[in-house]
């Protein structure tokens, strides 16, 4: 039997959404992780930031900017150490100046990824991956990288049949 994990990195409150500023109280990467898990009974690890973000979104994205011009890792609230029980591992996040998170490089070079099933997802408006898949293959050195799954932050709750088609292939 294949175990499944997914590792993500989500923000709530005031986010860039359908086109506009609105405070959400899910973060939409959040809401596909949790679709992930109803398919396919995979165990859930949050990526959470030591220092939180500020609030308001604009400072938000500087505060992102500036960490990945510094090519920054910035403390993380726990890591995820070990992954070996894992077949498959689903990666999620929002597209951050065109690639993940950093909090998520933090995370992801800790890990060992020989010999597992990377599948990515990413929550956007408008730019998809990015050149987070690129990224993705150096920081998941062993791993095969599946198709990835790009869905629109503002199209996320209308999204569960095609999160459930994504996971079964």
């Amino acid at each position: 039997m294949t175990k499944s994990l997914v590792i993500y990195f989500s923000r709530a409150g005031e986010n860039y959404f359908g086109g506009e500023l609105k405070n959400i109280e899910k973060g939409n990467t959040e809401v596909i992780a949790e679709y992930i898990q109803e398919e396919s009974s995979a165990d859930l690890f949050k990526v959470e930031p030591a220092n939180e973000y500020p609030a308001d979104y604009m400072k938000c994205i500087d505060v992102a900017k500036k960490e990945q011009q510094d090519d920054a890792r910035p403390p993380i609230k726990e890591a995820l150490t070990d992954i070996s029980e894992y077949d498959t591992v689903f990666i999620g996040f929002p597209n951050w100046w065109g690639t993940l998170p950093m909090p998520m490089w933090t995370q992801l070079e800790q890990l060992d990824f020989a010999g597992k099933a990377v599948k990515p997802f990413v929550t956007h408006e408008g730019s998809g991956f990015g050149s987070a898949e690129r990224d993705l293959k150096k920081l998941c050195e062993g791993a095969e990288l599946k198709k990835g799954l790009s869905i629109p932050g503002a199209k996320v709750y209308d999204a569960g049949d095609m999160v459930k088609h994504w996971v079964s292939e």
